[in-house]
């Protein structure tokens, strides 16, 4: 491993590099050279850096690409080696030649893939330092799959679902934007000509109109300086932190949430125990996938493992269970079967998300229509009213 070494030689205080196995025979090399050294630490190499700034390691493609090559008889260094040599993109195929020349070291895989966390999650390497002992690296990468088509399943469920909503919005903003900016402004200027008396939405709705027209470049840059700095916002960790706790506070909305926390939750924790992961090593390497509230939840639910407690007892006096899930745990634990039970209550839960996304959809996107429509007649009532008006008088 690559070390930094900051020390000092005489009056020089200078930082150096030096590859060794431990901390202290990084700092031995430095002393030796006659530095006094003041700190020591390992540093993640350029290339890697390169990697962490640029693409996204494809980790479910890698795997079933390695699976493959390994069902075809290849071995593990064979498959790897052959996955480095087609890769055409620099920052992954070295994140991939690391790894080979930590594997020709004589590591693990596991070991090997963990100096590279932003390619190889701790969940991932976990599944693959369970089945080491076994030899079943790939009944553990097939799992993995298996593990990630699921969740995508879900996430792809929520999108597609959300899809048609915007594009709603969009389309129904977009017609009421060109109404007011372009359309209404028009129609003041002929009521303005032909003058006379108009209801006092019409002429709120005209005077709205009119100073679209006047102002229409200040309010564009406002806007976009708006949508910017939602963006910006955005990326704010404190900022999202804040959003997902209150959509969380949202009654019905929260516990949807809660119910897609903890099918992942289970889900992870499943293959963690199914790849011979113990429990408690496999709740702390899953609490990062839940937010804060459910994490010290799940937290006291390990405590009480770690007391003795069984799993349902734990999750149910934490609040991580449901009382269906609670009976399948239970299940599991006369069985001993208890990771495919956590993934069964999984399974469960994605089916019922998926049937309340269904009945959502089906109950607001005609709401949605609804409005959107109301909306663009409104507009266009009000401005043919004074018309109206006219004709009947002319009668």
């Amino acid at each position: 491993m690559l070390y930094e070494v900051r020390a000092l030689r005489g009056r020089e205080f200078i930082s150096l590099q030096f590859e060794a196995a431990t901390e202290q025979m990084a700092i031995g090399q430095a002393q030796s050279q006659g530095y006094a050294v003041f700190s020591a630490q390992p540093r993640t190499s350029n290339w890697l850096a390169g990697f962490n700034r640029g693409e996204r390691f494809p980790l479910v493609l890698f795997s079933q690409e390695l699976l493959a090559l390994i069902e075809a008889g290849l071995n593990l260094l064979e498959g790897i080696e052959a996955l480095a040599e087609k890769e055409h993109r620099p920052a992954i195929r070295q994140v991939l030649q690391g790894v080979l020349r930590f594997l020709s070291e004589g590591l693990p895989v596991s070991v090997a893939m963990e100096k590279f966390p932003a390619a190889f999650p701790p969940l991932y390497v976990a599944a693959l330092r369970a089945s080491e002992k076994t030899g079943g690296i790939a009944e553990s990468l097939r799992r993995y799959i298996t593990y990630q088509g699921q969740v995508e399943q879900v996430r792809k469920k929520i999108i597609s679902a959300s899809i048609y909503p915007v594009i709603l919005i969009l389309a129904g903003g977009l017609v009421t934007l060109f109404l007011m900016g372009y359309v209404v402004p028009r129609f003041a200027h002929i009521y303005e000509e032909v003058g006379g008396e108009m209801p006092f939405l019409s002429r709120l709705l005209l005077s709205w109109g009119t100073f679209l027209e006047q102002h229409g470049g200040f309010l564009l840059v406002m806007l976009a300086v708006f949508v910017g700095t939602g963006l910006y916002l955005l990326t704010r960790q404190s900022v999202r932190r804040r959003l997902i706790e209150w959509a969380w506070s949202i009654p019905a909305l929260g516990e949807r949430l809660r119910i897609i926390q903890l099918s992942r939750f289970y889900r992870s924790l499943g293959m963690l125990l199914i790849g011979g992961v113990p429990v408690l090593k496999g709740l702390d390497m899953v609490s990062g996938l839940l937010v804060p509230s459910l994490r010290l939840k799940m937290q006291s639910a390990a405590e009480l493992i770690g007391q003795g407690q069984p799993i349902s007892v734990a999750m149910e006096y934490s609040g991580l269970s449901s009382p269906i899930a609670l009976r399948m745990l239970r299940v599991g634990e006369q069985s001993g079967r208890m990771g495919e039970m956590m993934e069964r209550i999984a399974s469960f839960y994605d089916e019922e998300t998926a049937r309340w996304i269904e009945w959502f959809t089906k109950l607001f996107e005609p709401l949605l229509m609804m409005v959107i429509g109301l909306v663009i007649g409104l507009v266009v009532v009000l401005l043919y009213m004074p018309i109206f008006d006219l004709a009947g008088s002319i009668q």
